[in-house]
C-alpha cells in the first residue's frame, strides 16, 4: 500500500507566511523525480509552529496538487487526542490517503494510554493510520508488544520507525506480522532498515535528493542491496550534515542551495550556523547535487 521513498515534505515560507505556490511546485517536482508518496505537515513540515488553519491548508493544497498520482499521508498527530481526531477527520474530508500519527509527546502516556489514544483515532475515521514512533522527540517509546496489539485493528497498517534501532524491525515483524508496513524515519539507517524487512522511508533528505532516494528504495525492494548501498554511500555525508542541527533547518538550507525554496524557518528554530552550512555544502557536492 505505502512503500518506497516518501519525502517528509517541508512547508515553504515567504516573509513569515505560507508560500503555497512553491509548495505546489515542490509537489510537481517530487512526482517528476519519482517520489512514491508525500507526507505533509509532519515535524519536517514545521507542524508545531503552524496554526490549525495553516495545517489544514497545507494538507488541502498537497492533496489537490498530487491529484491522486501518488499517495498523500497527512500528519495528524497531537498530544491531545481530540485535536488529533479533528486533524484526521479533516485529512479524510479533503482526500488524503492516510494519516501519520505521532505518539503523544510531553504528557508521557503509558503503553495502555497509547493503545487508548490510537484506538480512538482508529475509530474516528476510515483512513489508514501509520504510527510514528520517535521517542527522541516524544519522550515515549511504543513497545513492539503494544504495536502488535494496535496492529490487530484493521486500519492501523504500519509504522514510521525513527528509533534508529534496526532490531525493532524484526521484533515488530514478530508482534505485528510480516505484512505490517514498516517505514524508516531515519535516513542514515534506511538501507539497513530495509534489509531487516522494511519497505521504505519517510525521508527528510528526500526533500533535496528525491530521485536518488527513490532509486535507492527501488533497488532495496528489488533485492539489489549492492546498488542501494552505492547510493547510500553517496548520500551519507549529506544525511549527517542535514541532521547536525534540526533536520528541517538543514534540509531547507540544502533546498535553498538548489533554488527549490527559501531556507526560512519559524521561531524557535533559527537558520544554520556557518559551520553547519559548510557541512551541508560538502554533503551536496559529495552526492553530486552541486559542483
Amino acid at each position: 500500500m505505502f512503500k518506497g521513498s516518501m519525502p517528509a515534505l517541508v512547508t515553504p515560507f515567504r516573509n513569515g507566511e505560507l508560500d503555497l505556490e512553491t509548495l505546489k511546485k515542490l509537489v510537481e517536482w517530487h512526482i517528476g523525480e519519482g517520489s512514491n508518496g508525500l507526507v505533509p505537515v509532519g515535524t519536517t513540515g514545521e507542524s508545531p509552529t503552524l496554526t490549525h488553519r495553516e495545517h489544514e491548508i497545507v494538507v488541502e493544497e498537497v492533496v489537490k496538487a498530487a491529484a491522486g498520482r501518488i499517495p498523500v499521508i497527512a500528519g495528524a498527530g497531537s498530544n491531545n487526542t481530540v485535536e488529533a481526531m479533528r486533524l484526521a477527520r479533516h485529512a479524510e474530508k479533503v482526500g488524503a490517503d492516510a494519516v501519520l500519527v505521532v505518539t503523544p509527546y510531553y504528557n508521557k502516556p503509558t503503553q495502555s494510554g497509547l493503545i487508548a489514544h490510537f484506538t480512538a483515532l482508529h475509530d474516528c475515521c476510515e483512513l489508514p493510520i501509520i504510527i510514528y514512533n520517535i521517542p527522541g522527540r516524544s519522550v515515549v517509546d511504543m513497545s513492539p508488544e503494544t504495536m502488535g496489539e494496535l496492529a490487530k485493528l484493521p486500519r492501523i497498517v504500519g509504522v514510521k520507525d525513527a528509533t534508529g534501532d534496526l532490531a525493532r524491525v524484526s521484533d515488530q515483524r514478530i508482534t505485528c506480522g510480516a505484512d505490517f508496513i514498516q517505514l524508516s524515519g531515519e535516513d542514515a539507517t534506511a538501507h539497513g532498515f530495509n534489509a531487516q524487512g522494511g519497505v521504505g522511508c519517510i525521508s527528510v533528505t528526500a526533500n533535496v535528493a528525491p530521485k536518488m532516494l527513490s532509486e535507492m528504495q527501488a533497488a532495496c525492494l528489488a533485492g539489489d542491496y549492492a546498488t542501494a548501498l552505492g547510493i547510500q554511500d553517496r548520500l551519507m555525508p549529506l544525511h549527517k550534515a542535514i541532521f547536525t542541527e534540526p533536520g528541517l533547518v538543514g534540509v531547507k538550507y540544502a533546498m535553498s542551495r538548489l533554488d527549490l525554496c527559501s531556507d526560512e524557518v519559524r521561531l524557535p528554530l533559527t537558520g544554520l550556523s556557518d559551520a553547519t552550512r559548510g557541512l551541508v555544502d560538502d554533503g551536496l557536492r559529495h552526492a553530486g547535487l552541486t559542483n
